[in-house]
């Protein structure tokens, strides 16, 4: 299937999965297949980001989705601006490998200058200042400063940055829980340079492809679009992407946590303002899940972790939880408590971006 280059990534990518097992190269089958075929056509391989969903169709149709209908397909915003939110709100979510990915990217496109100020988190530094206003307001997307904040766009443009800022909160929970920290082969530091000057090309080249908006939504079911993720009804491809996936990540949750868990993590959510980088208060995560069966406290600690502070998860929780969940179990819960939280910031922002805008992106 696909080219030679996107055979070989696959074989390399696989390595990169961890907590479960990558599908072999040419065994996929039925709706995996599906997916895995038109990542390859739109994108030019299967991203690790996207295939460690394999075990749960589902929830690979979903991510999929998301990411090829807000970043990928042609719209009103450049790929550059949207790799540039991609890579800031990788960096403000500490997620290195999707820092590498989206940084190489945006740098093969645009300006690098900007692109090393962004992968550094120093986004006073971009030079462009409609750019350095946008990845300012994407990069405190997660944190409780963001409330209030009026976006730097006009409104016909939220369904795109606001997807793409979801998409990758999303994206970026799952990489921290299932993916190695850095997508490059393990090179000595003088040849570093070299490895990133190639990844930028090979990213570049294939940023530069603008696939049809909308030829993915036949991977899922149709939905109604939830009232929170209102954001994305302006522009009716990425509307029903999200409201696809939503419907996927959903009936997964429901599947693979009791409700007191499900309820505990969106209570949390709502509660605490958004989602924060870390917890704060010593003791704050014991003291949460307190009030949940025994049975279900390991559950109710991976959601927690999932939603709030991922790259907190160790292998000992992960082993905890396998012992209820299978791999497929694990991939669903796992992907609605990421899609629970990035769903909280999208709402957010939706309410920020009613407010007047400050600037115009192209």
């Amino acid at each position: 299937m696909g080219s030679l280059f996107a055979r070989v990534a696959r074989r390399a990518s696989a390595a990169h999965i961890r907590h479960v097992a990558p599908v072999a190269p040419g065994t996929e089958t039925g709706p995996v297949a599906r997916v895995y075929r038109q990542m390859e056509a739109d994108f030019g391989m299967v991203a690790p980001p996207i295939g460690l969903h394999a075990p749960a169709p589902a929830a690979l149709a979903a991510s999929w989705l998301m990411l090829r209908e807000s970043l990928l397909a042609g719209g009103l915003v450049s790929r550059s601006v949207k790799e540039a939110v991609a890579a800031a709100v990788s960096v403000a979510n500490r997620c290195p490998y999707c820092v590498e990915v989206h940084g190489a990217a945006m740098a093969g496109l645009s300006s690098g200058r900007d692109a090393a100020a962004i992968v550094a988190g120093r986004p006073d530094a971009v030079a462009d200042p409609r750019l350095r206003e946008l990845v300012g307001w994407v990069t405190a997307s997660g944190t409780p400063e963001a409330t209030g904040r009026p976006a730097p766009f006009p409104p016909g443009q939220a369904p795109e940055v606001i997807g793409v800022a979801v998409t990758f909160h999303y994206l970026n929970r799952m990489v921290s829980l299932f993916l190695t920290e850095s997508p490059l082969p393990p090179v000595p530091a003088p040849a570093l340079g070299v490895v990133r000057r190639g990844a930028r090309l090979v990213m570049g080249s294939l940023a530069r492809r603008r696939p049809a908006p909308g030829t993915s939504l036949d991977l899922l079911p149709d939905a109604a679009l939830p009232p929170e993720l209102s954001w994305a009804a302006g522009r009716p491809p990425v509307a029903a992407a999200f409201a696809r996936a939503a419907a996927a990540f959903e009936e997964g949750g429901r599947r693979t946590a009791t409700a007191e868990v499900r309820e505990l993590v969106l209570t949390t959510l709502a509660g605490r303002v958004g989602v924060e980088p870390g917890f704060r208060t010593p003791g704050w995560l014991d003291e949460a899940i307190g009030g949940v069966p025994p049975r279900d406290r390991a559950t109710a600690r991976l959601g927690l972790l999932t939603a709030f502070a991922p790259y907190r998860v160790t292998d000992q929780l992960v082993d905890e939880v396998r012992g209820g969940l299978d791999e497929a179990g694990l991939v669903q819960f796992t992907s609605w408590a990421s899609f629970a939280a990035a769903r909280a910031i999208g709402t957010r922002l939706w309410r920020a971006e009613s407010a007047p805008p400050a600037g115009r992106q192209n």
